[in-house]
């Protein structure tokens, strides 16, 4: 155990172990037929989790060791303009049902919570956390700050809600009978940002460019209506 911690101490380890996790979960996802609860990103990180308690090695250790990966967030992110600049026909075809689509979705996954969290009993700054969870995690941990919830909070809010959307959209889509990919990639960034994305660029390209701009978009629509919405709630 000793020598593991040594050994933990060098970034590359865990740099590692996070690509080997990662690609077990996905052979697991792919064995399994798509198995929703064997989402890769959900397998990753319970493994991940099990084997830092197991070994004693502290998240910030880890984190120190894996944040290369964490640092190609961003060009990942810009990367997305390709499938949508090779999708901008179909962008201008679906514009006005896509943008309907946009300003219901970001609304209901605002307001949902609000009701939930009353319903349940939650305080209000657990429901200022919840509230900006289908938008990337920056925006909605700086909205959660600026109106009284708790970032760190929100943070896990914002990863449950993209592994859970990943996980579950598929089977939803085809119990609803949703079959078209424009439909099918922009409901998966609306609600569940990145992870969302990442599970609709394995259904088709399509679907993956139509949830980047739905990612995107969801979070300057989110940080605008996010206080209109509270001001009108809490009237």
């Amino acid at each position: 155990m000793n020598e593991f911690l040594k050994l933990a101490q060098y970034p590359a380890t865990w740099i590692a172990v996070t690509g080997v996790v990662y690609l077990l979960a996905d052979k697991l996802y792919r064995l399994s037929r798509y198995f929703p609860l064997f989402n890769p990103v959900l397998v990753s990180v319970l493994l991940l989790i099990a084997i830092l308690k197991i070994t004693g090695v502290s998240y910030a250790t880890y984190f120190a060791g894996a944040k290369p990966i964490h640092l190609l967030l961003g060009p990942a992110t810009v990367a997305l303009a390709i499938p949508l600049y090779l999708n901008l026909a179909k962008m201008k075809q679906y514009f006005i049902p896509v943008s309907i689509a946009l300003l219901v979705g970001a609304s209901v996954g605002i307001v949902s919570v609000f009701i939930l969290g009353q319903w349940f009993g939650l305080s209000p700054m657990t429901i200022l956390s919840f509230a900006p969870k289908s938008c990337t995690t920056p925006i909605a941990m700086a909205l959660s700050q600026e109106h009284g919830g708790l970032p760190a909070l929100t943070a896990n809010a914002v990863i449950v809600a993209g592994i859970a959307g990943a996980a579950m959209a598929v089977p939803l889509f085809r119990l609803c009978r949703i079959q078209h990919e424009v439909a099918q990639g922009f409901a998966l960034g609306l609600a569940s940002h990145g992870v969302g994305t990442a599970r609709a660029f394995q259904i088709s390209d399509t679907a993956g460019a139509f949830a980047g701009l739905a990612m995107g978009f969801n979070g300057v629509v989110t940080a605008l209506i996010f206080p209109i919405l509270l001001a009108t709630w809490y009237w």
